[in-house]
């Protein structure tokens, strides 16, 4: 049976690893404070819910402190950068610091604003444990295309786990490097997936030593979710509630089997 500290540098042992945080999750119900944006709210509360843990979504600036400390871990979003948000957001960061709790980045569109990228490489500045990404995101970021060389160069630089979603998520430190190949083309479809996601890696950054393992295996857990759900989907439509529901009932065991890391 893992531990909270166990290392799993044989990657073929990261399924049993997320299976293991899953279950604690559950036992623990772990609370992710989520600064998401408003498209994602809903997904990301349920995808929570089903997993286990506990949401909370507050974007008020003069609660989100009380808010934060109260929770396990801290989600920050970039989706809708409103006022509101922009205020927000250094308050909850300076608080998770301020109490040692752990935080994930997820820059969402920083290619798309130059306000918003600066923004961005602001919170980067104050350390997340986790930034979540895509590739043109992490374009932005960095000024490099995003290949596996300069994922690990970038997360060496900016000392954070760097996790790089896509057909394959690329996971780094910037001296160790995780791959998952879990994942349906169906999670392309739904709106906020990825940022639901990201609030999965939160909660798994509460209950596991090692920010790596806790994001890759975070992935796994829900690419292999939707692996399962898009069987029965008939599309995007469908494919939402199966994926709750798939990963309310997904099994350590079931994460064993259909894990694909390297």
């Amino acid at each position: 049976m893992p531990s909270a500290s166990t290392s799993v540098w044989d990657a073929s042992e990261l399924p049993a690893l997320a299976g293991f945080l899953l279950e604690r999750l559950r036992a623990e119900r772990i609370r992710v404070h989520a600064i998401t944006n408003a498209a994602a709210q809903t997904l990301t509360a349920n995808l929570l819910l089903a997993a286990g843990g506990i949401p909370s979504l507050t974007v008020a600036p003069e609660e989100v402190s009380s808010f934060t400390s109260r929770a396990d871990a801290l989600l920050v979003n970039l989706g809708t950068l409103d006022g509101d948000r922009r205020a927000a957001i250094p308050r909850a960061i300076a608080t998770a610091g301020a109490r040692a709790k752990p935080w994930v980045l997820d820059p969402v569109f920083v290619e798309a604003s130059p306000s918003r990228l600066e923004f961005a490489r602001s919170c980067l500045a104050d350390r997340p444990h986790v930034l979540r990404c895509n590739a043109g995101e992490f374009a932005a970021l960095s000024g490099e295309d995003a290949t596996p060389a300069s994922v690990q160069a970038f997360a060496q630089r900016q000392r954070t786990i760097v996790a790089l979603t896509g057909a394959v998520d690329l996971v780094a430190d910037g001296a160790s490097m995780l791959r998952i190949e879990n994942g349906h083309p169906l999670m392309d479809r739904v709106t906020a997936m990825g940022c639901a996601a990201t609030a999965m890696v939160a909660a798994f950054t509460a209950l596991h030593d090692s920010a790596l393992e806790a994001a890759a295996a975070a992935l796994l857990v829900v690419g292999v979710a939707g692996e399962i759900a898009a069987r029965d989907a008939k599309g995007p439509g469908t494919f939402q509630p199966i994926l709750l529901d798939t990963l309310h009932n997904l099994e350590p065991t079931i994460l064993v089997r259909h894990g694909r890391c390297s």
